[in-house]
């Protein structure tokens, strides 16, 4: 699903990621901590392609099947759009449209038609139990809510993977441990890849793997781990 080798940035004379090595696999679900200034999400938007990493011989990124440093601005605008989701911590919602109009607008990017775009998107308001608030607004929605319609616009474009950072960071226990069960529901449901940074020890420890940035590094996932003590 995700291959990612020698990854480097630096800003200025500060290297934040130091030839990052990555694989994951289709349906994983994989949490990333550290420190803070570890690098964990300067690598999440490198691999999310919001950002660009430092030009070096034999770095590579591909995203089911695609180079994506073979790709021109505009083609990686569209694949982008067509193949990869996002969650962020401050949910992103524009507060002057509906929960429904929220969802959809990726699709619309997407040129989907509104009719298609619409069914869509109640189709997942009524997975994520949200049908009776498809007309309210951000601000008429609780944290936990307006969350998961941000988790919805992620998914409205059947997107291969979903980058999180730091998805649970702004609600409270209750709503973060439902957020934290619908990501496993969503991978068991329909394969739905995730790499999430996080700092919540509880969600980081239910991924499939985790893995520890210290110093623009990956250090050995728990995975690996076991494995080479086994």
């Amino acid at each position: 699903m995700i291959k990612a080798r020698n990854i480097h940035k630096y800003y200025g004379e500060l290297h934040v990621l130091k030839a990052v090595d990555l694989h994951i696999k289709k349906s994983e679900i994989v949490s990333i901590v550290g420190a803070s200034g570890a690098g964990k999400t300067t690598l999440l938007q490198i691999l999310g392609t919001l950002d660009k990493p430092s030009k070096k011989k034999n770095s590579h990124l591909e995203i089911n099947g695609t180079n994506i440093y073979g790709l021109r601005s505009r083609e990686l605008s569209k694949f982008r759009n067509k193949h990869i989701g996002f969650i962020f911590q401050f949910h992103q919602l524009l507060p002057e449209f509906t929960a429904l109009e929220n969802i959809c607008i990726p699709a619309f990017i997407a040129k989907t038609s509104r009719k298609e775009a619409e069914k869509r998107a109640m189709e997942l308001l009524s997975f994520l139990g949200l049908e009776n608030r498809a007309s309210h607004k951000p601000g008429e929605l609780s944290g936990g809510e307006q969350q998961r319609i941000a988790v919805a616009r992620s998914l409205i474009n059947n997107p291969a993977v979903i980058f999180a950072d730091e998805p649970s960071g702004n609600l409270d226990s209750e709503s973060a441990e439902n957020l934290h069960k619908l990501f496993f529901q969503l991978r068991d449901e329909f394969a739905q890849t995730f790499v999430i940074v996080t700092h919540n020890e509880e969600l980081a420890d239910m991924a499939d793997r985790k893995l520890t940035m210290v110093d623009g590094e990956i250090m050995k996932d728990h995975a690996e781990t076991s494995l080479s003590n086994s």
